[in-house]
């Protein structure tokens, strides 16, 4: 048991409830830290796809680990993972945009006597962040083919997890220089607030697995007639996916589309193919039944993205629909079936 833990066992608060507000509450601080990186370095798509994918995609990560130091079903980390991307990219995008739209337009000035170059950069970074929107879905879109591809065969084996893994951080080198040429131009460079807020996020990650690890103990010894080890990967899955939707409604509340797209799809790369690299190279992944539909939703949701980024600079809301719809078929399918 680590110390956090045995402090909550010692107030005598060990149950469901004080893990899951474990679980927010250090989402929350992860939230909140990231919100000051904005303004030591990282901005934009740069801080959706670089850093917010690992906060809110570590309790995936921590899940994989949990998994296999546990010798448990390597399955139900692929359901994790399905269950987590489809759900960020229909219904945490999806929502929203039919509240508050997720537009990446640059905001018109209210004056004309507003100063014509404070416009022109406005506008030069949407169109930056709508470029690097793009690039980010392409390469959603081309991991999610390429493990479909994988995982033809019936499972994932440690060859494809090296290929995912290689995939992944051969992607994570490229946003990582792409970043430091931005700072370059911009005679920007990283301060000691910026060290600070990365060690707080760390405190939160330690949070994380904390809560994580007593409800993935949780979960496998319960009995009822849907919340069992049987229904974990989905239980899970649904899980990791609220810090995700915190960062969306947040972001997407203060009108910075930029940030809610680029974090959703950067999720989904530390999922996909980041995680199942992991857990294949750690254990033979066996493919389940929603592995088809999950991968053919969420490669469908790509291009509905990216067409709606391309030609329509954002999501309109009208599209929210159709993206519901597909999570609601995605969960029929999976658990009715």
């Amino acid at each position: 048991m680590n110390p956090l833990s045995e402090l909550i066992h010692s107030l005598g608060l060990t149950d469901v409830w004080t893990y899951l507000a474990l679980f927010l509450g250090t989402s929350l601080l992860i939230v909140w830290r990231l919100e000051a990186l904005l303004d030591q370095g990282l901005e934009g798509t740069a801080l959706g796809a670089l850093v917010m994918p690992y906060c809110s995609g570590l309790g995936n990560l921590i899940f994989v680990f949990i998994i296999a130091s546990r010798h448990g079903p390597a399955a139900e980390v692929l359901t994790n993972c399905l269950v987590n991307n489809v759900t960020n990219l229909t219904l945490v995008l999806g929502l929203p945009a039919l509240v508050w739209g997720l537009s990446l337009r640059a905001d018109k000035p209210a004056k004309k006597s507003r100063a014509k170059k404070g416009s022109a950069d406005a506008e030069t970074t949407q169109q930056l962040n709508r470029l690097s929107l793009l690039l980010t879905l392409t390469a959603g879109f081309f991991f999610g083919g390429v493990t479909w591809l994988l995982g033809h065969d019936g499972k994932l084996d440690r060859t494809d997890g090296l290929v995912l893994m290689a995939l992944f951080f051969f992607w994570q080198c490229f946003q990582v220089f792409d970043v430091l040429k931005h700072n370059v131009r911009q005679r920007h460079s990283f301060g000691a607030l910026f060290y600070l807020d990365l060690f707080v996020l760390l405190l939160g990650a330690y949070g994380l697995y904390t809560s994580i690890d007593w409800l993935v103990t949780w979960l496998s010894s319960q009995h009822g007639s849907f919340i069992n080890a049987q229904h974990l990967g989905w239980l899970s899955g649904w899980l990791m996916v609220l810090p995700n939707a915190l960062l969306a409604l947040y972001y997407a509340a203060r009108r910075r589309a930029e940030i809610v797209y680029a974090s959703q799809v950067g999720d989904g790369h530390i999922c996909i193919p980041l995680c199942l690299g992991v857990s294949a190279l750690l254990d033979p992944l066996p493919i389940p039944a929603i592995f088809s539909t999950g991968l053919a939703i969420i490669l469908g949701a790509t291009l509905v993205h990216t067409i709606c980024v391309l030609l329509d600079h954002g999501l309109p809301r009208w599209m929210g629909w159709p993206l519901l719809g597909a999570y609601a078929w995605f969960v029929g399918a999976g658990l009715l079936s």
